[in-house]
């Protein structure tokens, strides 16, 4: 009777170890510093590639009405991440994305009427407000479509390594 009962604790902790290539691998410090962006290094990047398209054709401070009111269409791939400008606005048309935030806010869904955390999927069709610099969308990993976004402001596509995306 003991035997079996062994048996069946020693099968039943074999079955539930975890394999390799599972979706939650566990990765060192140093490799997640390595590879990732800091806050103060993606602020700095948004701040600079926004001061220079400022006035541009990606929004910037134009007062014209034609100006403010023209939307560009921006295709987002997987692996990049498009922040915005203060003040700029997103409306994600196709794919799924994810809010992107460098400080607890989140972003403000006008048409959901509630602040979007980051890491929270977005809605198709809602108008998304960003205050501040700093935050903006990337592709979710459950993506297999074409992203595109309507963009009315300032706004930057980064790459994964931090390479910026020309438009």
């Amino acid at each position: 009777m003991s035997l079996t009962i062994l048996l069946f604790f020693i099968g039943t902790a074999q079955a539930e170890a975890p394999s390799p290539g599972t979706t939650d691998p566990v990765i060192t410090q140093s490799y997640f510093e390595q590879n990732t962006l800091s806050e103060a290094k993606v602020k700095e990047i948004v701040a600079s590639a926004i001061a220079a398209n400022a006035g541009g054709s990606n929004g910037g401070t134009s007062t014209t009405p034609t100006a403010a009111a023209n939307m560009k269409v921006v295709q987002l791939e997987n692996g990049q991440t498009l922040y915005a400008g203060a003040g700029s606005e997103f409306i994600v048309r196709s794919g799924k994305v994810l809010a992107v935030s460098n400080d607890e806010n989140g972003i403000p869904d006008v048409t959901g009427g509630k602040d979007l955390p980051a890491g929270t999927e977005v809605a198709l069709n809602h108008l998304l407000i960003f205050p501040t610099e700093g935050r903006g969308i990337k592709p979710s990993q459950k993506n297999d479509t074409s992203i595109y976004v309507m963009v009315r402001g300032g706004f930057l596509i980064l790459n994964a390594d931090g390479s910026k995306v020309l438009q």
